[in-house]
């Protein structure tokens, strides 16, 4: 089975970098039946980004504005699935360099059952041009 690339519309939102803080934006939008293709969080200084793939776009802007989490209008990046094997994500990379794509973030884990997902994201210039490479 070959590796499905999809263009996918993400959200971000900035939150105090604080315990818990990320955990009850999470539970809020469980709350709003939101359901998450990917997720990921990191620190920025006394700030947290949280970025949001959403099944449904227009629905998780629609909880989100109920839960009072204030997004960002909406951003582009990839979402990628598919059979682990050693190497996968080295030969996305690798079609992103050849297309003179530089990659800004890439989070991929091991999803079990000799699955693997990952979320991708390049400059917004190098949209179009990364689509292309990886046939998304």
């Amino acid at each position: 089975m070959a590796d499905s690339v999809k263009k996918v519309d993400y959200f971000k939102a900035m939150v105090s970098n604080k315990i818990g803080e990320g955990a009850k934006t999470l539970e809020a939008l469980k709350r709003e039946g939101v359901n998450l293709l990917a997720f990921s969080g990191f620190p920025r200084g006394k700030k947290a980004q949280l970025d949001f793939v959403a099944k449904d776009g227009a629905e998780f802007r629609r909880a989100a504005r109920r839960a009072g989490i204030d997004i960002t209008e909406k951003k582009t990046c990839f979402l990628i699935q598919g059979k682990d094997r050693a190497g996968a994500v080295a030969a996305v990379a690798g079609k992103l360099a050849e297309a003179g794509v530089g990659i800004v973030a890439l989070d991929a884990v091991a999803a079990g059952g000799g699955r693997y997902g990952a979320i991708l994201w390049v400059a917004p210039k190098d949209v179009g041009k990364a689509a292309k490479a990886l046939g998304a």
